[in-house]
């Protein structure tokens, strides 16, 4: 009698241990839910649309994409926090939900790294600092006049404590604890208009979202805070190369992410699946449109320590300007 019960409990332990590889083997057996947090048609929905097109393709299975907006992306997030973790429900995350929010809520809903797995680091869209073309040429220009009229100078974000917002911080902080009023707007449908209108001297936006603009000559595009110039716009200079700095980075960047506990092997198999969706030519070509830049080489580890990594560069901002999550 002892001997079965022994048998039939090891046959049970290696049933339990072949599980994981089983299922992932399995998966995904059924469509998978992809939550976007922002509302439709800007950027991170475009690019979570055509994420979930081609994902759909590689694993074989629909990928239905649906918009949870609210609380700057805390809504939808939560919503596939609390998901089953069995891999398909699927999170595109940015840089507001997944490196900002925890660092502005003194009483955060959700911890962006322990709540979740991440999937990949997708790609993202870097900030540009703007100007009305009644401004100097340059943001070292710029940056000197504001500098010799403290409090005269206003610019225009999409919102308090978006990743537009905290980069500007940084930027006055160092040029020198510069006074440049910071004038709050609910998206870039907003803010652009009052520069073109002449309500604000400067804002901050992506470069794909203000290049028609810049071309046309209705606006000045001084910086794009990356590390290289953009394809898209060769002759507007890095901050790095406009004020000589190093290091001056600030990109809205887009994570692909599970619940906690999804299992290592479906990660795993959702990581290879985007890594084919990102190196997919027709895809960079779609998102270059937008200015947007994919990234090929993430995984699971990597979006962890790159999210770290992007919480460690701009803390010091936040709790410097005292930013607080509205």
């Amino acid at each position: 009698m002892r001997r079965r019960r022994f048998a039939v409990a090891a046959a049970a332990l290696l049933c339990a241990a072949a599980l994981p590889a089983a299922w992932a083997q399995a998966f995904p057996a059924k469509p998978l839910r992809l939550v976007v947090p922002f509302p439709p048609g800007g950027p991170t929905d475009l690019f979570a649309r055509l994420y979930g097109q081609r994902l759909a393709t590689v694993l074989g299975q629909q990928v239905v994409v649906e918009n949870k907006a609210g609380a700057s992306g805390a809504i939808g997030s939560m919503e596939v926090m609390r998901a089953a973790p069995d891999g398909y429900t699927l999170l595109f995350g940015t840089a507001s939900t997944h490196s900002l929010y925890n660092l502005m809520n003194p009483a955060p809903q959700y911890d962006a790294l322990k709540d979740f797995a991440p999937v990949a680091i997708v790609g993202g869209a870097a900030v540009v600092f703007i100007a009305h073309p009644a401004l100097p040429g340059t943001l070292r220009e710029v940056l000197a006049q504001a500098k010799a009229n403290p409090g005269k100078l206003r610019y225009g974000s999409p919102g308090s404590g978006t990743l537009m917002h905290i980069a500007a911080e940084r930027l006055k902080r160092e040029a020198g604890g510069l006074d440049i009023q910071h004038i709050p707007y609910k998206g870039t449908a907003q803010s652009k208009p009052a520069l073109l209108g002449g309500q604000i001297e400067l804002m901050t936006d992506t470069l794909g979202s203000s290049l028609a603009e810049h071309k046309a000559g209705k606006m000045r595009i001084l910086a794009i805070a990356a590390p290289k110039r953009s394809p898209q716009a060769p002759e507007v200079p890095t901050v790095d190369e406009a004020l000589g700095s190093r290091g001056f980075q600030a990109v809205l960047w887009n994570v692909v992410l599970a619940p906690a506990g999804t299992p290592a092997a479906v990660l795993e198999t959702l990581s290879a699946a985007t890594g084919k969706v990102v190196a997919d030519a027709a895809v960079q070509e779609s998102l270059a449109k937008f200015a947007i830049e994919v990234e090929t080489g993430s995984g699971p580890q990597a979006a962890t320590a790159y999210m770290r990594a992007e919480m460690s560069r701009w803390k010091p901002i936040i709790d410097a300007a005292g930013i607080k999550a509205e």
